[in-house]
C-alpha cells in the first residue's frame, strides 16, 4: 500500500484516497497516450514523420515517477472539492472501492480531455515524459502543472498547509 498523505484538514477518506493510488500508473499511461495523441493532431495533422514527430510517437513510458505529484495533486483537489468524508450507502450492491475507482478514473478522464484543449498543459506532460533527460530533475516543470492547477481549479498547494482554495481572477 502506497502512503497516505493528508492534503487539507478533513482529507480522510482513506477508502478514496486507496482507490484513487491503486489506479495511478493505468490512468497516467492513459494520459500519456491522449497528450500523445492530441499533440500528434494539433501539430501533425497530415501524419508526416520527421525525427521529433517520431521520438514522441514511439515514446513508450518506463517511468512514471516524474508525473506521480501532478497525479497525487489532482487526485487530492478531487477529494478537497467534490468528496466527502463520510461512508455513504451504496444501494446496487457494489463495494465502496469500485463505486471511487469508477467515478474517480470517469472524472479524470474528463479533466485531462479539458486539460489536453490547452496547449501549455501539452507541453508540460510531454516535457516530463518524452523530454525529460535522465539526469534532468522535473521541478521547474512540476511548479508549471502546479500553476496550471491553481488556473482550473482555484486550489494553491502549500508546501506546509496543503491545499487552499485561493480567489483566481
Amino acid at each position: 500500500m502506497a502512503l497516505i498523505r493528508k492534503f487539507f484538514p478533513l482529507d480522510k477518506n482513506y477508502l478514496l484516497e486507496e482507490a484513487q493510488l491503486s489506479l495511478q500508473d493505468t490512468l497516467l499511461t492513459l494520459l500519456i497516450d491522449q497528450v500523445k495523441s492530441e499533440f500528434e493532431q494539433r501539430t501533425n495533422p497530415l501524419g508526416l514523420l520527421d525525427e521529433f514527430s517520431l521520438k514522441i510517437r514511439t515514446y513508450n513510458c518506463q517511468n512514471l515517477k516524474p508525473l506521480y505529484n501532478f497525479y497525487q495533486n489532482m487526485a487530492a483537489v478531487y477529494r478537497f472539492k467534490y468528496s466527502d468524508n463520510q461512508l455513504e450507502f451504496v444501494w446496487d450492491g457494489s463495494d465502496h472501492q469500485e463505486k471511487y475507482k469508477a467515478e474517480w478514473a470517469s472524472t479524470f478522464n474528463d479533466w485531462i480531455s479539458e486539460f489536453c484543449n490547452q496547449e501549455l498543459f501539452i507541453q508540460a506532460v510531454l516535457d516530463l515524459t518524452v523530454f525529460l533527460p535522465d539526469n534532468r530533475h522535473a521541478d521547474l516543470v512540476e511548479n508549471r502543472m502546479n500553476n496550471f492547477m491553481l488556473r482550473q481549479f482555484g486550489v494553491k498547494l502549500h508546501k506546509t498547509k496543503g491545499l487552499a482554495a485561493m480567489k483566481v481572477a
